[in-house]
C-alpha cells in the first residue's frame, strides 16, 4: 500500500488532530455568532475555491468553504493546486493508494485517478506532490467529508483552458466535487493588495476569467480561470465567501498575502 506523507505537517498545520480540532472549533463559532446572512451556511457548493496558506492566517477563510461542502452530497473530492517547489509541464496527478493526514489516511480514488490520467493524458511527477497548495486542504477533508476518497492534482505551466475541461469532465458526475487552491497577492502593502485582489474577486463575482489578466496576481490563477471558465460553460453560479489578508492575524499591513475563499453552486 502506498501512502502520500504529509510533507508540511506541523508547519502549516499542527501534526496533532487535537489542535486542528480546536482550531475549526473556534472558527465556526465565529462564524456563528457574527455571520450575518445565516442562509449562506446551507449552501451546497459543486466546487469552491480556498487559500492555502498556514492556518493562522487562512484557516478561517478556508473552514467556511469546507462546512459548506459538507453539506453536499458527494463521494469524491478532487483538490487541484499550483506547484510552488519544482517546475512542472502541464499536470501531475499523484499515484498512491491513501493520503497521510493528521486525522487518518484519507482513500485515493484510482479508478478516477485512472480515468483522468487516461483521458487528459496527466503524469505523475512523484516530487510534485511534496506540496502545500494541496496538502492543507487534506486535513478539512478528513475532519468534513472523512469518508469521501480523493484525488490530488498539481499544475505546473498549465493552460486554463486544458484545465478547465478536467474540471468540466469531473463535475459531470454528481458524486464529485473540486476543490481549487490559491492565495492571491504577495507582500504588497494593505491598499496595493485589496486593489490587486480586488481584480481577482471581481473575475470570480462576475464569473469573467479575462478580468483576472488585468492585474490579480494569485499564485493559483490558472486554476481559478480554469474554475471560472467551467462554472460558466455549466451553468454554476459563484458566491463569494470571505476575503481578508495575513493583516488580520498578524497586525503587519506593511506586507501582506491576500486569501478568499469562494462556493460554485449549481443555478
Amino acid at each position: 500500500m502506498s501512502v502520500r506523507k504529509c510533507a508540511v505537517s506541523g508547519q502549516f498545520y499542527p501534526a496533532d488532530s487535537n489542535e486542528i480540532l480546536k482550531m475549526i472549533d473556534h472558527w465556526n463559532a465565529l462564524l456563528d455568532e457574527y455571520l450575518t446572512d445565516k442562509e449562506i451556511l446551507n449552501l451546497k457548493p459543486k466546487a469552491i475555491i480556498v487559500p492555502h496558506a498556514g492556518y493562522v492566517y487562512s484557516g478561517f477563510t478556508a473552514n467556511i468553504a469546507f462546512r459548506l461542502l459538507a453539506n453536499s452530497d458527494i463521494k469524491k473530492v478532487v483538490v487541484i493546486g499550483p506547484s510552488h517547489r519544482v517546475y512542472l509541464k502541464g499536470t501531475s496527478i499523484a499515484k498512491y493508494d491513501h493520503y497521510e493526514t493528521p486525522f487518518g489516511n484519507l482513500k485515493i480514488d484510482n479508478k478516477l485517478n485512472e480515468e483522468l490520467s487516461n483521458r487528459f493524458n496527466l503524469s505523475f511527477a512523484p516530487n510534485a506532490h511534496n506540496e502545500h497548495s494541496t496538502e492543507v486542504q487534506m486535513p478539512f477533508i478528513a475532519h468534513y467529508l472523512n469518508d469521501r476518497s480523493v484525488v490530488e492534482m498539481v499544475y505546473g505551466d498549465e493552460s486554463s483552458k486544458d484545465l478547465s475541461k478536467v474540471i468540466e469532465y469531473i463535475l459531470s458526475d454528481k458524486n464529485s466535487a473540486v476543490v481549487i487552491s490559491s492565495d492571491l497577492s504577495h507582500y504588497y502593502d494593505i491598499q496595493k493588495a485589496n486593489t490587486l485582489d480586488g481584480i481577482c474577486l471581481e473575475g470570480i463575482v462576475k464569473e469573467e476569467s479575462e478580468i483576472l489578466d488585468k492585474g490579480c496576481e494569485a499564485c493559483g490563477k490558472i486554476g481559478i480561470k480554469a474554475m471560472i471558465i467551467a462554472a460558466k460553460n455549466m451553468g454554476l453560479k459563484s458566491k463569494l465567501l470571505d476575503y481578508r489578508t495575513s493583516a488580520d492575524a498578524s497586525g503587519d499591513k506593511s506586507a501582506v498575502v491576500g486569501y478568499l475563499s469562494a462556493a460554485f453552486i449549481e443555478g
